[in-house]
């Protein structure tokens, strides 16, 4: 074997070991994505944050009001 090609097996397994890391951190990006799209929606539709959400609105709306 000559050096070319321990040379070009070496790159070889570094580009897969590359190709390899940048999979399995896609797919713990999209992990997390869908759990934090699920934690948005269970804490968007928690009664606290729908109360806080409606006083908010009545607040711009008086603001709003006055400017007017």
């Amino acid at each position: 074997m000559d050096l070319a090609h321990i040379i070009d097996a070496l790159i070889a397994l570094i580009v897969m070991g590359g190709g390899w890391f940048v999979s399995t951190q896609a797919k713990e990006i999209k992990r997390i994505d869908i759990l934090l799209n699920k934690t948005r929606e269970d804490y968007a539709k928690r009664d606290d944050v729908t109360v806080a959400i409606n006083r908010l609105e009545e607040k711009i709306d008086r603001i709003l009001e006055r400017i007017k």
